[in-house]
Order: structure tokens, then sequence, then C-alpha cells
């Protein structure tokens, strides 16, 4: 009995230390310098930092914390989790929609993106993003969520779900990377060093080229270049060396972190927002031609995800490609907050 109990008073005393990670930050308003964290990039509305420990490094959460912009706010916040060649500020249109809508929305940049921190040593992974997010929301003194996740968001929102399912009111999956199991369908490993020799010669014209077939299916316009110098600023940066390191970091942990599998665990109510135009598949570039012709084909990846969710639907977008929050603002955000509003 005495054993029991203290084994008992341990989990108790770990589950109390656990509760005070989640919080062990702090809330920091700017102004702050114009190259915050390797990025000088504007973004739509004031940025605060989430400053916290983590894996034994002083680190600094870069996010946009906006209120409801109509007169009745309806009590429930949005949380905008991001892409691999995103930011928070990508967020811009959906920010306002959701604002306007009654939500407070709250956009974060993960760690070693964007506008924070980017640690030269670090476990990049689903799971501590994840946690990080946790003790923002805690800090801020938020409880339930909508999550809202776009292709490496989308994986970052499954994982989310996963884990704090009682954080969740409902997850909303756009384009995710990770739909399915790349490596499992024989896209073979590729180390980090060579990655890492792809993602420093990023420039503006190979972003350019892939956003315009990937992302908006061959179409350009004006306002696209926002994003594709958003990335080169931050690839060509005072934080380069180290933003080019974590990002073949990244390629690895699409890799590695297959959420492809546990789609039928996810217990909220889920949505699947799909541009079926869409051909991102991490790693095709390195897979034999014959692997390579059966990765991306979103038109077919959302029917198949959606079959695998406890309670999901699947707006498909048959024209759009891999952003189509950008691509088609309007129909996208209609399409998005009808459903919400089920």
């Amino acid at each position: 009995m005495r054993l029991l109990s203290f084994i008992s008073a341990a989990l108790v005393a770990i589950g109390a230390s656990v509760a005070a990670a989640q919080s062990n930050g702090t809330v920091v308003e700017g102004p702050f310098p114009a190259d915050l964290n390797g990025s000088n990039f504007t973004y739509p509305y004031p940025v605060k930092l989430f400053r916290f420990t983590s894996q034994a490094r002083e680190l600094e959460m870069a996010f946009m914390d906006v209120a409801p912009s109509c007169k009745v706010p309806n009590g429930k916040t949005a949380l905008l989790l991001h892409g691999k060649n995103f930011c928070g500020a990508t967020w811009e249109g959906t920010i306002n929609a959701l604002s306007k809508a009654g939500y407070r929305v709250i956009a974060p940049d993960q760690i070693g993106f964007c506008k924070s921190s980017k640690p030269d040593w670090y476990q990049y992974s689903l799971h501590q993003f994840a946690y990080n997010t946790v003790g923002l929301l805690d800090t801020l003194g938020v409880d339930k969520v909508t999550v809202i996740g776009h292709s490496l968001g989308g994986m970052l929102t499954t994982r989310f779900g996963l884990l704090y399912p009682e954080r969740v009111n409902e997850l909303v999956i756009v384009n995710a990377v990770g739909l399915e199991d790349y490596t499992a369908k024989g896209v073979p490993y590729v180390s980090i060093d060579t990655t890492t020799a792809t993602e420093a010669a990023s420039s503006y014209g190979s972003i350019r080229g892939y956003e315009q077939v990937a992302y908006y299916v061959n179409e350009w316009r004006p306002e696209y270049d926002t994003w594709v110098n958003m990335l080169v600023n931050i690839y060509y940066g005072s934080e380069r060396d180290a933003y080019v390191k974590i990002q073949a970091r990244i390629v690895d942990l699409v890799l590695t972190q297959s959420v492809a599998h546990e789609f039928k665990n996810l217990k909220p109510r889920t949505l699947l927002m799909i541009g079926e135009k869409d051909i991102t598949a991490i790693g095709s570039q390195w897979a034999p031609p014959e692997v390579a012709a059966q990765l991306g084909h979103f038109d077919k990846l959302g029917r198949q995800v959606v079959r695998q969710l406890q309670d999901g639907t699947l707006i498909r977008f048959p024209e759009l490609g891999h952003a189509p929050q950008i691509s088609n603002p309007k129909l996208f955000h209609k399409k998005l907050l009808k459903w919400l509003d089920n």
C-alpha cells in the first residue's frame, strides 16, 4: 500500500510539473526590431512574443492575436497553423474572415520559422510544436480552439487533435502534406545533409516556379509575389544558416513522422478542404519515376482520408491547387464559415 501511495503521489507530481511546464512562459508586446529573428517582413497585425523555455533553450514564439471585429463576438477562438513555406502572415485573408465572423484568431509562427527563434539544435517534431502551441494557449488563458492548419500545419493540426482532443472544438485540415505515407509508398530516405544543400539553393526563381505549379495551377498573379518575397527574405536574411538547416530538418520531419495511419483516431469533428489540382508530395523528386507517379493525387487522397475519419466532412475545390485560401479566398472562406456555423 505504501508503494502504491508513493507511485500515486509521484504521478500526481509529474502531472503537476507537466501542467506547469505548459505555461512556463510570458507574453511580451512590441515594438520589436524590424528584423525579428531573421524576418523583416511586415505582418498585417501586431506581433507579440511568447517567451518560454524548451529543451533547455530560451525561445521566442511570434504570434498574432486578433480580436473579433464584429459587433457581437461568438466567444470562440480560432488557432491557425501555417505550412512549411508559409508564415502566420500568410493567413491574413483567413484572419480577416474569421475576425469578421466573431472569432478571436491566434496565428503563431512555430519555432524555427519566420519571426520565431531559430535554435541551432532542437528536436523539431510535431509533438513538440503541438506542446509549444498548447503552452501559448495556456499562457493566454485560452481553453478550447477551432484548429485550422494548412500544408505542414495540416499535419500539425492532426497531431494536435490526437494529443489534445479535449482542447479542440473542431479541426480543419487544408491540403495537408502527409495525407499519405511517402516513405511507405517508396520514397527513399534522404539525409539531412542532402536536404540542407537543396534548401540552401532556394531562390526567388525556384520558389516561384514550384509555387506556380503546385499552389496556383500554373497561374500567377502579382499578389503571389508577396509570399515568395517573404520566404526569400528569410532564406537570405540574418538567420540564413540556421533557417536553411531547420528547413532541411522539417523535410525529415515530414518523411519520418507520418500521421497518415492515424486519421481514424481523431475524435473531434473534422473538415478536410482539398484543392484537387495540388500535386505536392514531399520527397517525390528523389523517388523512382514509378513511385513518384503514384504520389500527390489530392483528388483521390481527400476521399480516401475522409472515409477514415470518425466525424469527417470533405469540401473539394476541383480547380484549385495547394493554397485554396490564397488563390480563391472568397470561395474558400464562404465554404469554411458555412461548415463552422453548422
